[in-house]
This record gives structure tokens, sequence and C-alpha cells, in this order.
């Protein structure tokens, strides 16, 4: 369902740009530039699997922070976000966990305020139609060791 931009106007804008692909750089102009490369490969550089991942780390963990802030809570929000890669008939997809410790929130209002999260953030609202993406509150974050091929 598409957002009625009459009614909702833009609060903030900004443009991110790669204009070489992969093996380059991603910039924001006038602020951050950020060297690129596969993650299949051994290069320096980020990958768009660590841009998705910082994306929605972010934005659940500051949607925590207001909510704590609302609910009078010390803002103890973590969240950890696994993205793998993976094969797929057409091509390549990705698998996103986002786990959140809530240290010292009751278990109750803990499971309350990430589903909450869940539906204030605007990336994981954004990304929220897909069975490939996971929010779910831990008492302790998977390990995640890297997968090298």
């Amino acid at each position: 369902m598409a957002i009625d931009r009459e009614k909702f106007p833009p609060l903030y804008r900004t443009v991110a740009i790669n204009d070489d692909g992969l093996e380059s750089h991603s910039y924001i102009p006038g602020g951050l530039d950020v060297l690129t490369s596969s993650p299949s490969n051994d290069q320096p550089g980020a990958n768009p699997e660590q841009f998705v991942g910082l994306a929605l780390s972010t934005c659940l963990n500051a949607t925590l922070e207001a909510i704590e802030q609302r609910r009078d809570l010390p803002h103890t929000s973590q969240v950890h976000t696994i993205v793998e890669m993976a094969r797929d008939r057409r091509g390549l997809q990705f698998y996103v966990t986002a786990e959140i410790k809530l240290p010292g929130v009751d278990l109750d209002t803990a499971k309350a305020m990430v589903d909450l999260a869940e539906r204030r953030c605007p990336v994981a609202k954004l990304m929220s139609g897909s069975d490939n993406v996971q929010v779910k509150l831990v008492q302790e974050f998977s390990p995640a060791p890297p997968i090298v091929h």
C-alpha cells in the first residue's frame, strides 16, 4: 500500500550514491564515503549485506530508545542483526535476523516493546513483508561466525 505523500510529506531526505559498482565506493554528498567490495573476496571495504544490517540495527535500537524514554526506563536495548546471503532459484537472497536484548526489563514488557518497535521502526516496516526477515527478543545473542569461501 502506497503512502499518501500529500498527507505525510517527507521530514528528511538524503541521497546515497554508488556510480561505479561493487568494487568502488558509496557515499552521501558532503558526508559519509565508504569503500565497498564484494563479500565473496578479501578486498577491503563494506558490502550491501553490512549496510542492511547496520540500517536495521541502528533504526530498531533508536526506536527502542524512544520507547524506553517514554516509559521512563534507562536505555539498555541492544540490537545485533545477522545478515546472510544465499542462492535461490533466481540468483541471490538475504536472510536477516535482528536479535534484541533488553537487559533489566521483565519478559512481558520486553516482548511488548519489541513488538511496538518492529511496528514503528521505518526500516523494520520496509522489510516487514519478507519471510526472510525476523525480529526477535533474545536473552543472549547468537554466535554468528563468518562464512568464508
